[in-house]
């Protein structure tokens, strides 16, 4: 499912979840780390580090299934989409996955989500 830091679920609160790791494992803000969970794996970004070797967290989907004690897997790095011509005329979730019942892009590049946008120059108008 990901990286090898594991941390452990502590508290449910509709959409926003606090995950404690061991100390000097804690995730910096905006990785995501995934639970897998009966309904599927849920997607999560850091939000803020709360202290005690504990984050606090946003969940990209549902939050049904998650359980105190679940294990939450940081995947070393953001939520990231696919990006580049392939994607355009796509329609695409947060996390990247198709929404128009086509296949994921093959090849395609993948960003971060939270980016600093081009600059002006960079843009052009076609």
């Amino acid at each position: 499912m990901g990286g090898d830091i594991l941390g452990t679920v502590v508290r449910v609160t509709g959409p926003v979840l606090d995950v404690k790791f061991n100390k000097g494992e804690v995730p910096p803000i905006l990785n995501a780390l995934k639970i897998e969970t009966p309904n599927g794996v849920v997607t999560v970004e850091v939000l803020m580090q709360i202290g005690n070797n504990s984050v606090r967290c946003v969940a990209m989907n549902p939050t049904d299934g998650i359980w105190r004690g679940a294990a939450a897997v940081d995947t070393g790095g953001p939520i990231t989409v696919p990006v580049g011509a392939a994607t355009l005329g796509r329609i695409f979730n947060l996390l990247g996955d198709p929404a128009d019942d086509l296949p994921p892009p093959e090849n395609a590049p993948r960003l971060p989500i939270h980016r600093p946008p081009p600059s002006y120059e960079e843009q052009k108008i076609t």
